[in-house]
């Protein structure tokens, strides 16, 4: 159904290079995605039935998915009622705390209701991809914190979504740096299943498109990198992201290029998925969704001694000088308030320079990492 592309402008390319070189401990999280979870996450779903909002099978799936998780090790679940034409059930919310910013949230959902069918597809296959990221992300550290959300009665107009929007995202006042929504990714059997559709907000509010815009990119990018596909940049709407959007929170998402002609039938069954096409799916999803959380190797994080960090001039004009007195260097990331790297460099030296001459004037973070500590400072770019 998404099927218009769209071209970024060159900036954001040109910006976002440095995400098509994979994060040596990104890539051997990737690797231990799992064909055969996958595929036996994804039959457990479409082996439920149809999934209808307040039916026995929905409730079966839900409670399925509940233990899950709890065999993980998750233990911050939440079940969030849901009611429609007369119908109740229930989203199912997994958080998993950040360690620099446990209050910041990305959000990574999906709905796993269906009608007229199994849904396999639509949406067994995005379920089964969030579960994959969640059982692999279980014990590695992420800077900010990562919100699982299983949406109920989406097929019903979004209502799973837009009752969690005014239940808990506006009286809490949740703090959500992204969302990211998997919805359809299940591919056509025997067909070419080598590209994935990315979608950004083109849609009012519009305040917030241009860090869709740039969210999407990357994540155009990490399903390159990581997933080994091909991209399709399309636009986002009908599916659980919009409830955020019209709130004016940062949206992406992704959804198959070759589009199915089974969903909401009885034959959008297992035996017309692209297994394969999955498998790459949520490898390139678990990619992106580790860099859009910043994963770190280390549970433990602490701050580097910030008086021990000099950065001059500050504002700057075509460079920064970075000395940081004796510390280590590992890995150097310049990045926006969106928290968007921008550039990412590894530095043996402790004295080096950053070209600040193609960025924009404003105020950017310069993050710096050895090991196990860090140090965020802020950088003011203001051309003469």
């Amino acid at each position: 159904m998404k099927l218009i592309p769209f071209i970024l402008v060159g900036f954001l390319f040109s910006i976002s290079v440095q995400a098509q070189l994979p994060n040596v401990f990104y890539q051997s999280l990737v690797d231990q995605v799992s064909y055969t979870e996958v595929e036996e996450n994804l039959t457990e779903l479409a082996g439920f039935g149809e999934k209808t909002l307040g039916s026995a099978a929905e409730e079966n799936a839900l409670n399925w998915m509940k233990d899950l998780y709890q065999s993980w090790g998750y233990t911050d679940i939440e079940l969030h009622e849901v009611n429609a034409y007369g119908q109740s059930g229930y989203n199912l919310i997994v958080t998993k705390t950040g360690t620099l910013y446990p209050d910041t949230y990305i959000i990574v959902d999906g709905h796993y209701d269906t009608v007229n069918g199994p849904g396999a597809n639509d949406n067994g296959s995005g379920t089964a991809v969030i579960l994959e990221t969640a059982r692999i992300l279980k014990d590695i550290s992420t800077e900010y914190s990562i919100k699982f959300i299983h949406f109920t009665a989406e097929e019903w107009g979004l209502f799973g979504s837009y009752q969690y929007v005014e239940d808990i995202v506006i009286p809490q006042n949740l703090d959500i740096r992204l969302v990211f929504n998997i919805d359809q990714v299940g591919g056509v059997a025997g067909q070419i299943n080598d590209t994935i559709t990315c979608e950004q907000d083109e849609s009012s509010p519009h305040h917030n498109n241009s860090e869709s815009a740039a969210y999407t990119n990357d994540l155009m990018n990490y399903m390159e990198t990581y997933g080994g596909l091909f991209t399709d940049l399309s636009y986002a709407y009908g599916s659980d992201y919009v409830p955020f959007q019209e709130e004016g929170f940062v949206i992406t998402g992704i959804y198959e290029y070759n589009v199915s002609p089974y969903p909401h039938t009885p034959q959008d069954t297992l035996e017309n998925l692209d297994f394969e096409f999955i498998h790459k799916v949520a490898k390139g999803t678990l990619g992106a969704v580790c860099h859009f959380a910043q994963a770190t190797e280390t549970m433990g994080i602490h701050e580097i001694d910030s008086s021990k960090i000099k950065i001059f001039p500050n504002p700057a004009d075509r460079f920064i000088q970075v000395n940081t007195q004796g510390n280590e260097i590992q890995n150097v990331q310049l990045m926006d308030l969106s928290g968007r790297i921008l550039l990412e460099e590894k530095f043996q030296q402790n004295d080096f320079q950053i070209n600040t001459s193609g960025l924009a004037d404003g105020i950017y973070i310069l993050k710096i990492s050895n090991g196990n500590s860090v140090s965020n400072q802020k950088i003011i770019v203001q051309h003469k």
